[in-house]
């Protein structure tokens, strides 16, 4: 396939079928499972997931590799192609409110707003595995106090609980990237780690206090919560946002939620 990898797209697809092959028993799909498949690309993983019986749902946004798609799968009843943009899909809707699992190759450009994109499904997702820029996957399996804690490191794992798996190296790839990549495993929880009485109050105050990370949350939380009411929640006011965990952030949330929740 002489297809040209467009930038734009972010594509870098996957080449080597051993790879493919250690994905695909990964995800270990089966007749009774429904897939969502986000860029399929050339169909690398593609065609191992028909394979299984499963059935297939692929979200492409390249018209070139629609074209190509429908042509390779369109015989299977198991395969359904969607066109569009990940970052706007409904996903619940595109599977008929079935349960489903995710999976995908994601473009390094927008990763990280692909999975917050996703975790608004969570409730109808049994698992996600994707391919991600292995800093990326660093940061989702952050522990506080490190370098790599953030945003991304708190709502992921308020969502789900998350493993990493195998290395792929750039070679696995046409064009090969310049950095490596990893596997990664989400689980949403059946029950949240922390109790909430308002998610995207939570979601907001984090925003809120990661957006300069270098400042203590007296400055990041000013107007929200005052120095005496972090205090009050237990938590040093000249401490930094990456030194909190879920619990103290679900707690900082609830406050604020009770008293200044207008003003995020």
């Amino acid at each position: 396939m002489n297809h040209r990898p467009r930038k734009r797209f972010g594509q870098n697809f996957l080449i080597d079928p051993n790879i493919s092959g250690k994905i695909a028993a990964l995800i270990d799909a089966g007749p009774d499972d429904t897939v969502v498949e986000i860029g399929p690309g050339q169909g690398a993983l593609t065609a191992i997931l028909l394979a299984t019986g499963c059935e297939l749902h692929c979200v492409e946004i390249d018209r070139d590799l629609q074209r190509t798609l429908a042509r390779r799968f369109s015989a299977s009843d198991r395969f359904h192609l969607h066109p569009g943009d990940a970052l706007k899909t409904d996903f619940h809707a595109l599977t008929g409110g079935k349960p489903f699992r995710l999976v995908g190759n994601l473009p390094y450009n927008i990763s990280t707003p692909l999975i917050f994109h996703a975790m608004n499904f969570c409730p109808v997702i049994r698992d996600m595995i994707f391919m991600l820029q292995n800093e990326v996957v660093m940061r989702m399996t952050a522990a506080p106090g490190s370098k790599s804690y953030g945003r991304l490191s708190v709502m992921t794992q308020l969502h789900c609980r998350v493993t990493p798996h195998f290395m792929v190296r750039p070679g696995a790839f046409r064009p090969a990237p310049a950095v490596d990549s990893r596997i990664v495993q989400l689980v949403p929880h059946t029950s949240p780690p922390v109790e909430l009485d308002d998610r995207e109050h939570f979601a907001q105050l984090v925003q809120r206090a990661f957006g300069q990370r270098r400042k203590t949350l007296r400055n990041a939380l000013k107007g929200i919560l005052d120095a005496d009411a972090i205090r009050g929640c237990g938590i040093d006011p000249g401490a930094r946002a990456e030194n909190l965990d879920l619990k103290a952030f679900a707690v900082l949330s609830r406050v604020a939620k009770a008293g200044h929740s207008s003003k995020l």
